[in-house]
Formats: structure tokens, C-alpha cells, sequence
């Protein structure tokens, strides 16, 4: 049947908004604790909790509540799913008379279908899940899972309890959207040798949800060893995996709890109407951003463009190569669904017709079905979407290169074009693009302090914006700071109480100068120290200002003093780093060579120092790398009073080699050109001082040109952009 095509559009938004003021009430009471017990808790909370006795080492207790967190989130979409599929077919005597229906009466059918369909939705979710379980979960919690890093925590747990067989795989698990973490790959390896642990142990736990990806591997292997019949029987089995996943997406974004439009404020002209319309774009939205989580890998950050139509090509090519010409024909019809102008499919198309021997049948070979429909409904969907953009003001990214240009609307169409074209020249230039430094730093400035010498400049360090200062402390002031932090450092990172290292060959140990003043009021480390400690960040900012050349203030946004001691007996074999190789700022994705500025990265940094304090230790050297975080273009080897700066950006990517004997200290130091990212720590400190009737010397306050408004402290803001929801796990800080 067809609805009144004229009032598709209002049918569509009016659909979707009454399903998500449905999907905002409460679910039906539930009668009886035990009742309450049976039903799914919210996963997050059992993710807390087990990351917590996994804290507090309670092994047992860890592992059951890790993996029925695991557990719980797999059955809650099932449920979801379940619902859907139980609850289409509600409202139907309703959904029947819209046909023939006119005005009033059939705004009314409408609302009494959707409403009956809603009402089945909330009563059946209700039925198996808890009404706080039906809430949406922070961003954060989807990070650590979209990251497995629950099977990071339960690699552990097993391994405390002698649960190898579990243990192993847990960790491949965990390698398998983490390939780059040599930490795990060196666990794996000392699996493989351990007794009672065998090949089994060593699959995907989630391969069931990564399916269409093993096919995408498959299928190309079978390209590679010119195997073009199973080529083709993968790839199109990859096609039929994309869609399907594809759609159990779509299926969550309806089903499940939607976070209401934030209020514009008082001065906000958002009435009922407006709110509705941003409810109904946000679930659009919702369905059109599955596009992007299908195509991407686990545990990676970026999708891989065009992800079904380069399935399609692949595809109508192998099945021709098979013999295949009619189901080849077929999918390069499809294919030309997104692309209809791509000259090579069009050469391509010509030659299957002739091959096919031009008759009147291989003529009207006809797309396949499913992919005419996903073509269509994913019109209809933008084009309300770009409506929403310019009309609402609603922020809309198109997860497609595909989207025909008379699908936007022409007020947007320049921004549209550019942003296309942006992200086109990307792809296009791949690796080959040159590596700028857009910091505004520009290295070669003098430095102001006598008696520190430029060791190391960027041309000796093979990179940009970076070097290496000598003489910065003296022994004496190296052996005093070392001193502190033997007493005052404490097992972690020193200012959230995180016991977890970057390996567990090393220990880490960590201090705040505002923990280390609050030690000195105790009176059990010298005063004279900490404020030596406070004093060294100012130190290394006025160096690094005059040597970079900042034009704009630079303010200290973070401080920390940081001890790794290799454990003894612990490193025979080993194959990990102190600290991988990352990026201050951004998330490096080395198989990508792509580095995003977004949480929870510390997007605000901008540069980057560290000052050693000691030598007598063995390995632990900083070394830099490109982007492909293998190879190394820099090694420095730490000393005290050395001082090592560089930009916080993507061209400095840069790790910790491994500490294999003796104790290594550093101190840490980000600098920001936002004074609203300021470190509040050490100011809090020198509040504390001038209580005690002492003055502290505060130049940064002096720098303020060009840096934006005061305000509290942001260090850690931006990880909250990611926790609009049920809050977070832990911090994420990355020390040098």
C-alpha cells in the first residue's frame, strides 16, 4: 500500500517523534524484588563494579561482574531486536485505514498506529530489562567497549586466577581491535608457550559481531591468489553481512533510549514543534551514522569510506572473472546506484552487455532489490536531514561520498562541495601528503637561560618543532627532586589514585605538585623542594616560549612528576615498550596514518616537555616516530637537567622504549595556549603558600595576550565532552 506521498515527510517526523516520547517514559512497575532481580541490570554499572574489585584485586568477584557486563549489553540488543520484531506488526487495523483516510481522521489513524506500537515497544522492553538498564549510556562506557577494553581488565583477572585457557582469550580478544599494543602481543606469545593452553583458546569472542569483516579479509585473500569464484561467493556474503548489520543498527537507533535536544536557555526560541523536529532528526541521524559503525574495525577510530559500494566493485568484478557475467551485470547495475556517471563502470558496463551478447534480457537486468531499497531510504532520510540543517539549524555529518548533490539543499551546497572535496583530496593523497606543523611554534628561537645549550635541534631530531636542552638543572637540584619523589610519590599516577601502568614489567609512580605541597604543610618532605618542583614548570615554560617563538602566552596545564622502576626478574623476553607510541593531542590510528582531535584526547595541549632527572638506569629512552608509529626517525637518551620539547601535535608522535633495569625519573609538563586550560593544581598550591604567609612568583598570569577568558580549571574537559551520559570509567593521561 501507499501512504499520501504528499504527507510522507510530515508522516516520517511525526513517526519517529511519538516513538521517542514513548521511548522516554518509564518502564511498567515491577512487583516484587525478585522479579526486579530477574530482569537485565544496566551493563555500565556492572562494568564499574567490576573494574573496581578489579582494582581492589578481588579477582573472583572481578571476572563475574566483567563478563556479565559483557553478557548483559549482548542481551539487551537481542531484547531490543526481539521487541522490534514482536511490536511491527501492532497498530496494523490502524496503519490499514491511512489509505483512505482524509484530514483530521488521518492524522489521528496515524497517531492511534504509532501509539499502539510504541505502547508494545515500552511494555515488551519492560518485561526483560530494569527501567535504569533502558537508559542511555555515557559515551565513555561506548568507548571501552567499542575498544574491548573489558577484555583488557578480564585478560588479568583470569590470568590472577590460573585461568589460562580463559586468560588467552581474553587477550586475543583484546589484540584483535588492538594490533598495535605489543604489550598484548608479547601476553599472547607467553600463552602460546604456557601448559594446558591450547590453539582453541585463541578465538574472537566477538567474532559473531565482526562478521562481515572476516568475510571482507577473506574475500580479499582469495583476490590476492587470483581464487575468483570464492572471491566472489565471499565478497557477496560480505554484501549480504554489511546489510544485515546495517539494519540490526537501525533496528538499536528505534529502539532504544534516546537522550533529549538540549535546551537553547531561557532566551531560546525551541517550542514543542522545534523539539519535536530535533527529536525526529536525531533518530535519523542515529540510522544514517550506522553507516559509519558497520564500516568500521573494531577498536579503530575511522570508518573505511564507501565501504558497501567498494564492496559492490569488488564484487560485479570477481563474479566476471568467475564467469559469472549475468550476476556480475547485476551488481555493477548496483554498483552504479551510487555512482551513475563513474566512467570506468559505465566502460565496464558496455563490456558485460557485449560479453552477454547484447540481447534484450541482459539489456534489463534489473539492481538487486536490497540494494534499491537501501538507496532509497537512505534519500529519504538526508533529505530530511539537510531540511533540518537549514531550517532547525540541526548539525548533520553525511557518513556517505555517494549523496547526489540535488539531494542538499542550495543554501548548502558551497560548504557541502568543499567539505566533499576535502575529504576527496584526502583519500587521494594518502601517505604522500607532507607532514605540516600547524602549532604556530616555529623552532630556532634563542634561549635566555645561561648555561643551557641546544643539544639537539630539529634537523638532528629528524622532525619538526622539537629539541633537546642541556644544563636546565644541576645535580643538586636533580638529587633533591629525585629525593621528593622517593617520599612523596605514590604507586600510580599520583593524582587519580590509577594503579595501572602502561606495562606490567614496570612499576609507575606519580606526584602532583599540589599533592607534594600538601606533603610539605605535613611537614614530611622539605618545603624547599616543592617549591622547587612548582618552580621547574615555570623554568621549562620560559624556555620553551623564547625557543618556539610562541606569539600568543603559554600556559602550564599540567605537571607531573612520574618514576618507572623495572621489576626485577621480570624481563627476560620482553618485547613491549614503557609507553607505546602515541600523540599528546590527537588519537593516532597508525594504520591510517590519520590522527583525530577529538576526546578523549587532550585536545588543548599544545606543547609538549619532559626534563629527566637521572641516567642510572637502563633502557627507557624517548624516541620519535612517523606516523605509522614504526618508524623511528629520533632516539634521545635521558640525563639529568636534559630537557626534551616538541609540539603536542601529529607530527610528533613519540613513546617510551622499555625500563628493563633501575629506576627512571622524569618530569612531565603540557603547555596550552588557553588560559581557560590552565593547571588550577598550581595555583590551589600557591593559595595554600600564600596562606603560610609565602609568595610565589607567578609570570605565567603575565602572559595573557591573545590567550582566551580565565575560568576554572578545563584539564580535564575534554574527556567529559564524551560523558553526556551515566559518567565515566577512569581518566586517560598519557605521561612521557
Amino acid at each position: 500500500m501507499a501512504l499520501h506521498c504528499e504527507r510522507f515527510t510530515v508522516y516520517v517526523a511525526f513517526h519517529l517523534v511519538i516513538l521517542v516520547l514513548f521511548n522516554f517514559s518509564v518502564g511498567p512497575s515491577v512487583s516484587g524484588s525478585s522479579n526486579l532481580l530477574t530482569l537485565l541490570q544496566p551493563y555500565d554499572f556492572l562494568y564499574y563494579s567490576g573494574v573496581r574489585a578489579y582494582y581492589g584485586e578481588e579477582w573472583g568477584k572481578a571476572a563475574e561482574l566483567l563478563e556479565k557486563s559483557i553478557t548483559t549489553k549482548e542481551l539487551l540488543l537481542r531484547v531490543r531486536r526481539q521487541c522490534h520484531d514482536d511490536c511491527v506488526a501492532s497498530g496494523t487495523d490502524a496503519f490499514n485505514k491511512l489509505d483512505s483516510e482524509e484530514g483530521s481522521m488521518w492524522d489521528l489513524w496515524t497517531l492511534d498506529w504509532i501509539q499502539q506500537r510504541a505502547e508494545c515497544l515500552r511494555f515488551c522492553m519492560g518485561r526483560s530489562v530494569t527501567p535504569t538498564g533502558q537508559l542511555p549510556v555515557s559515551t565513555d562506557i561506548e568507548y571501552e567497549f567499542d575498544t574491548r577494553n573489558p577484555y583488557n581488565f578480564l585478560q588479568v583477572t583470569y590470568y590472577k586466577l590460573e585461568k589460562l585457557q580463559k586468560a588467552a582469550s581474553a587477550a586475543h580478544t583484546y589484540f584483535v581491535a588492538n594490533p598495535s599494543h605489543l604489550e598484548m602481543r608479547n601476553n599472547i606469545e607467553k600463552y602460546r608457550r604456557m601448559e594446558g593452553v591450547t590453539e582453541e583458546a585463541f578465538h574472537d569472542r566477538e567474532i559473531e559481531n565482526e562478521k562481515h569483516w572476516v568475510l571482507y579479509d577473506a574475500a580479499l585473500l582469495h583476490e590476492a591468489s587470483s581464487n575468483w569464484v570464492q572471491a566472489a561467493e565471499k565478497w557477496k556474503a560480505c554484501v549480504n553481512k554489511t546489510l544485515q548489520r546495517t539494519e540490526e543498527c537501525r533496528v538499536q537507533c528505534e529502539v532504544a533510549q534516546q537522550r533529549l535536544p538540549e535546551d537553547r536557555g531561557v532566551d531560546g526560541v525551541d517550542g514543542v514543534f522545534e523539539k519535536a523536529a530535533a527529536l525526529s532528526l536525531s533518530l535519523l541521524s542515529c540510522r544514517q551514522s550506522c553507516v559509519t559503525q558497520v564500516a568500521t574495525r573494531p577498536g579503530r577510530i575511522s570508518a573505511q569510506e564507501d565501504f558497501l559500494p567498494t564492496q559492490l566493485e569488488h564484487l560485479h568484478i570477481a563474479q566476471f572473472k568467475a564467469g559469472d557475467i549475468s550476476g556480475a551485470l547485476q551488481m555493477l547495475r548496483s554498483f552504479l546506484l551510487f555512482y551513475p556517471s563513474d566512467k570506468d563502470s559505465l566502460d565496464n558496463l558496455q563490456l558485460y552487455y557485449e560479453t552477454l551478447g547484447g540481447d534484450a534480457e541482459s539489456q534489463g537486468t534489473q539492481p538487486a532489490q536490497e540494494i534499491v531499497r537501501y538507496i532509497s531510504r537512505s534519500l529519504q532520510e538526508k533529505k530530511l536531514l539537510y531540511f533540518g540543517m537549514e531550517s532547525f539549524d540541526y548539525s548533520f555529518t553525511d557518513p556517505d561520498l555517494w549523496t547526489p548533490e540535488d539531494v542538499v539543499p542550495e543554501s548548502l551546497r558551497e560548504t557541502w562541495r568543499a567539505e566533499k572535496e576535502k575529504i576527496n583530496e584526502k583519500i587521494k593523497g594518502g601517505e604522500q601528503q607532507e607532514e605540516v606543523d600547524d602549532s604556530g611554534f616555529y623552532a630556532g628561537g634563542r634561549v635566555p637561560q645561561v648555561g643551557v645549550t641546544i643539544t639537539m635541534d630539529d634537523e638532528a631530531l629528524n622532525g619538526t618543532n622539537r629539541v633537546v636542552l642541556d644544563g636546565v638543572m644541576t645535580e643538586k637540584e636533580c638529587d633533591n627532586i629525585l629525593q621528593l619523589a622517593a617520599v612523596a610519590a605514590s604507586l600510580g599516577d599520583g593524582y587519580r589514585g590509577r594503579r595501572s601502568p602502561h606495562t606490567p614489567h614496570e612499576t609507575f609512580e606519580g606526584l602532583t605538585v599540589l599533592r607534594a605541597v600538601k606533603f610539605a604543610q605535613d611537614s614530611l618532605v622539605n618545603q624547599s623542594d616543592t617549591r622547587l618542583l612548582h618552580e621547574l614548570g615555570e623554568r621549562v615554560r620560559v624556555l620553551l616560549h623564547a625557543y618556539f617563538r610562541s606569539p600568543s602566552g603559554l600556559f602550564i596545564s599540567f605537571t607531573h612528576l612520574v618514576c618507572r622502576t623495572a621489576i626485577a626478574g621480570d624481563q627476560e623476553g620482553r618485547l613491549d615498550l614503557s609507553h607505546p607510541v602515541h600523540v599528546d593531542n590527537c588519537l593516532l590510528e597508525p594504520e591510517t596514518n590519520q590522527c583525530w582531535k577529538e576526546p578523549p584526547a587532550f585536545i588543548h595541549r599544545d606543547l609538549s616537555a619532559v626534563l629527566y632527572l637521572n641516567d642510572n638506569f637502563e633502557g627507557g629512552d624517548l624516541f620519535f616516530t612517523k606516523r605509522d608509529a614504526k618508524t623511528v626517525t629520533a632516539r634521545i637518551k635521558p640525563s639529568c637537567g636534559r630537557l626534551v620539547g616538541f609540539s603536542s601535535g601529529p607530527v610528533n608522535p613519540h613513546g617510551v622504549a622499555a625500563v628493563t633495569s633501575g629506576r627512571r625519573c622524569a618530569l612531565a609538563l603540557w603547555f596550552t595556549k588557553e588560559k581557560l586550560y590552565r593547571d588550577m593544581e598550581r595555583e590551589e598550591a600557591e593559595v595554600l603558600w600564600a596562606a603560610d604567609g609565602q609568595s610565589v612568583l607567578k609570570k605565567d598570569e603575565e602572559e595573557a595576550e591573545g590567550s582566551a577568558t580565565a575560568g576554572r580549571n578545563a584539564r580535564s574537559h575534554a574527556p567529559k565532552e564524551r560523558s553526556t551520559g551515566r559518567g565515566s570509567v577512569t581518566g586517560r593521561k598519557d605521561e612521557l
